[in-house]
């Protein structure tokens, strides 16, 4: 597999791509032939795709490498993200925790506090492996804070350990758990805890199909193998979940077959051998149980509620028949929490926050001020606690946690960081552009003050658009970093999204998926239209099902942008579903198996199957992680090769390929950063910028 040498030629640089065999697949789609010549890329196992995965990485890092400005932008990334970060406070037993990272350590470390004040390390992260890509999963601690089950990550794989401790001791109690997937950990007591998985595919654990989870019940001093199946042997679902709640009285099930919609069942844990009981029988809505108050369930739901609400109802009686509004729907989107004997009811309102406080009678106590306009989470605890903590951030404001004295309204500043970055110079606005079919999309645009609107400002329009997801404003410190360069962050809030509640979410699903990449297309012509960019000086972004959204907007309209960076992308539609868990996407995309009419329309805008020979597509770089196993790197292989084998012209197509990363969670402080000192050099060279721009 060649590589080349590279060297700058009027800005650009000749690349010679590593040769990509083509194989001879053919699957065939009602009576339908599609090729898949680069199908043998699915074989994460495979010498072979280990050694074009080495080969793409040289030239990537070869281009990359000769950037003139990648040193300086490193340096100047590091020395921002350089400051002490601290999580709020939560309380187990005789100790205050909380999260904290001195500023460039790769993982976050728990501390704690004894109620003298003492402080000492609980969990350090960094200690788990030498180059900091095991991250820590999940943390739960038993009912009184003396023994805590943990769960960690390996170089970013969605299959975890779980660990158990003696939390006043630190001490292991006894053999680690493996093979656990998509789960939480919820104590019962002092004697174990649910958690869920599935069992070990056969083939490839990165990429093999992951169909029937099932929650188990691990009872301490137990082996694994002994763990009682609870729920999922003879129900087949592809997600499920258990969580006691916080008086021990209840375990709360839910299960689902996709990402979307799921059935609701609850057992009464203080009568031995209770049944599972029935609350939701059926996949059309989202519903859980957020509290109770005896035999009283607090539900949140989108039942006949397409903003959420939540709903009261007996245990004794608890079908949706029974249901009772507690906090009725409203024109605003819902998402809320419980703490210190209160309901915390946090609205979103065209992508930003407002919260107001209810009592457990349903009555109105307050709306909460927020310290200006962003996003506000939090607002979550035990009942007994006094005070209670929520974060706020936006795009010029770095995250910063406050307390909060439920009993008179009260907020302090609890942490705020100290950042090397003037907020006080830069400005967002919040603009409503119209889409191809007249629909209103509100788009939230940041930029430094004084920024001239002539065309010429390196822009990236950033978007997501899919599983009722919300963009809503948060401080980056990689995002600072290029508005400090001069850039403009824009973040359209597409359908498909959380933003408006469950119809906004459906208008970009299905057979209505290409809503979704016309509202991206049309904020990219708004941001042109009012000249704070133009075609040469956009790029656009997004990951996951926003890389999708980034190939299907590049394969479309190649000529909007000048540069694609597609991350962790949902790429070949016609296969996703093949893989891991993609089956529970289906909600949002349909399959390729449904009918004719949904594989017509997912082969009309899949990215792998809609590169075109002799287009001029924009300078790209796809970036995956060689152990995502959410959005197999397969996807992003696929559409690399089919890029490099039909690019016209001398816009570069690459991909670059982190090794021991996932799809995202948990990767290092260290790689992170590289990574987005990548994507802003790679983007601002393929400007034409040579030098970083001015401040």
């Amino acid at each position: 597999m060649a590589i080349t040498t590279v060297g700058i030629s009027s800005g650009q640089s000749k690349i010679k791509y590593p040769e990509t065999k083509k194989g001879e697949t053919v699957d065939v789609y009602f009576d339908t032939k599609v090729a898949d010549p680069y199908r043998w890329l699915e074989d994460d196992k495979s010498e072979e795709t280990g050694s074009w995965v080495k080969a793409q990485n040289e030239v990537t890092y070869a281009y990359l490498n000769q950037i003139p400005f990648r040193d300086a932008l490193k340096a100047r990334m590091e020395k921002l993200w350089n400051y002490e970060k601290i999580g709020a406070p939560f309380k187990e037993g005789n100790f205050t925790y909380y999260f904290k990272n001195n500023g460039l350590q790769n993982q976050s470390v728990v501390y704690r506090k004894d109620k003298s004040g003492k402080e000492e390390v609980f969990l350090d992260p960094n200690t788990f492996s030498k180059d900091g890509t095991t991250s820590l999963g999940g943390l739960d601690f038993s009912k009184d804070g003396s023994k805590a089950a943990y769960s960690i990550s390996e170089g970013g794989s969605d299959w975890r350990k779980v660990i158990i401790i003696d939390a006043l001791s630190k001490k292991v109690l006894e053999d680690t758990l493996v093979d656990v997937k998509f789960s939480g950990i919820s104590w019962y007591k002092n004697e174990g805890f649910y958690y869920s998985s599935y069992d070990k595919p056969k083939g490839s654990e990165l990429s093999a199909k992951t169909d029937q989870h099932k929650l188990y019940f691990h009872k301490l001093g137990t082996s694994q193998k002994e763990d009682k199946v609870i729920f999922g042997a003879d129900q087949k679902r592809r997600y499920i979940g258990g969580y006691v709640t916080e008086d021990n009285s209840y375990l709360v099930i839910t299960a689902a077959n996709s990402t979307y919609g799921n059935e609701l069942y609850i057992k009464d844990l203080t009568k031995p051998n209770s049944p599972i009981i029935t609350i939701v029988d059926n996949f059309n809505n989202d519903s859980g149980v957020i509290e109770n108050e005896g035999s009283k369930l607090f539900i949140v739901t989108d039942f006949n509620a397409p903003n959420k609400r939540v709903v009261t109802v007996d245990f004794s009686n608890p079908k949706p028949e029974n249901w009772k509004d507690f906090i009725k729907e409203t024109n605003d989107i819902l998402s809320p929490s419980t703490g210190a004997g209160y309901f915390f009811a946090n609205y979103t309102k065209d992508a930003v926050s407002f919260v107001q406080q209810y009592d457990y009678n349903g009555k109105l106590i307050r709306e909460i001020k927020l310290p200006a306009v962003g996003s506000a989470g939090g607002f979550g605890g035990k009942k007994e606690e006094k005070i209670l903590y929520y974060s706020f951030t936006n795009y010029t404001t770095p995250g910063s946690i406050y307390s909060f004295e439920p009993k008179v309204g009260k907020s302090e500043i609890y942490q705020k960081p100290k950042v090397d970055f003037k907020s006080e110079d830069y400005e967002s606005k919040q603009v409503f552009y119209t889409s191809k079919d007249g629909t209103k999309i509100p788009m939230i645009i940041t930029y430094k003050k004084g920024t001239k609107l002539d065309g010429k400002n390196p822009t990236i329009l950033y978007g997501y658009g899919g599983f009722n997801i919300s963009l809503t404003p948060a401080f980056s410190i990689g995002n600072a970093v290029w508005l400090e360069n001069g850039g403009v962050y824009a973040v359209a809030n597409l359908r498909g999204g959380g933003e408006y509640g469950k119809k906004w979410h459906d208008a970009g699903t299905k057979l209505q998926k290409q809503n979704v990449f016309d509202d991206f297309i049309a904020a990219a012509e708004y941001l042109i239209a009012q000249k704070y960019t133009s075609s040469d000086y956009l790029a656009i972004r997004g990951g996951s099902n926003g890389g999708l959204l980034v190939g299907a907007t590049m394969t479309q309209r190649p000529d909007l942008m000048k540069v694609a960076l597609p991350a962790v992308g949902v790429m070949d539609m016609l296969r996703y579903n093949a893989f891991t868990a993609g089956a529970g996407w289906a909600y949002d995309y349909g399959t390729s198996q449904d009918n004719k009419q949904m594989f017509e329309y997912l082969k009309g805008y899949s990215p792998v199957h809609n590169v075109k020979k002799g287009t001029h597509y924009p300078a790209t770089m796809v970036t995956t992680g060689d152990h995502d196993d959410r959005v197999v790197p397969a996807h992003s292989f696929k559409f690399a090769a089919e890029l490099q084998d039909k690019q016209t012209g001398d816009n570069p197509v690459l991909i670059r390929i982190d090794v021991k990363a996932g799809h995202g969670a948990g990767k290092s402080v260290a790689a992170t950063i590289q990574e987005n000192v990548d994507i802003q050099a790679f983007t601002l060279y393929n400007m034409g910028f040579t030098t970083l721009p001015k401040k």
